[in-house]
């Protein structure tokens, strides 16, 4: 019989968890989620930076890292750069599609298992603090 992991496996070893929260889309979520990443990380904490917005995934451009997460024995690695004396480690899902630029059109529970992907199955490893960009209206899904 396996043991069931408990929700927040992946973040355990994270200090500090802060959801950029909305009612409505356009409003600087992600451009808020980005600048407080990079002023905690010019400060010399390690930073995660997860983007839950699946349908509009627009994180990864504004911090500027590029490329596909890759997986260990334990789950996933968030795409990393130091950034002054710290660290900023992203994952969003436009890190895991082909054309970063096409929209991913999911609805309810695939958009849900997809997130609890990203919490339980990353190597966040030990971080002063994880930011999570959220989809409008969504908070259901976190």
């Amino acid at each position: 019989m396996s043991e069931e992991k408990p929700v927040n496996a992946g973040v355990s070893d994270v200090k500090n968890i802060i959801a950029i929260l909305s009612g409505k889309g356009g409003v600087g979520k992600s451009t808020t989620v980005a600048v407080i990443a990079f002023e905690l990380a010019q400060r010399g904490y390690g930073v995660g930076v997860l983007d839950t917005d699946l349908c509009g995934p627009s994180l990864a451009k504004m911090i500027g890292l590029k490329g596909n997460i890759l997986s260990c024995d334990q789950g996933w690695v968030p795409l990393s750069q130091s950034v002054g004396g710290g660290q900023i480690h992203a994952v969003s899902l436009s890190y895991l599609v082909e054309d970063q630029d096409e929209a991913v059109i999911w609805r309810g529970p695939k958009k849900t298992a997809m997130i609890r992907q990203f919490v339980e199955d990353v190597c966040w490893g030990s971080l002063d603090y994880l930011i999570i960009d959220t989809p409008p209206g969504k908070i259901d899904l976190i």
